[in-house]
């Protein structure tokens, strides 16, 4: 079990108890925090979009094609853009540090 920390829209930070094989926003969504998900993790939508503390982004996997093409519909992109249906838990994220973007 790890821990990721999620700063919501209103500022407050959250420390999350994490597990390996659940995905991003799978953790925040069953955390009860306010993530749309509305397509369940399916890479199909972009409600899901996170900010990722830009230190940590090297221990994160490639952005993939269809990732990519979804934040290219998102609005308030930044480098640091990912969707959290897109990224695994697993021990080289633990402590990660993210936001959740606007609505």
């Amino acid at each position: 079990m790890g821990t990721i920390f999620v700063k919501d829209r209103e500022g407050i930070e959250h420390k999350l108890p994490a597990e390996e094989g659940l995905t991003i926003m799978e953790i925040i969504r069953d955390a009860g925090l306010d993530i749309e998900a509305a397509c369940g993790g399916c890479c199909a939508c972009a409600t899901c979009h996170i900010y990722v503390d830009e230190n940590r982004l090297k221990n994160l996997e490639d952005i993939k094609n269809e990732e990519e093409s979804m934040l290219d519909q998102a609005f308030n992109v930044i480098k640091g853009s990912r969707l959290g249906c897109q990224i695994e838990f697993n021990s080289k994220i633990d402590g990660i540090k993210l936001t959740l973007a606007p609505e």
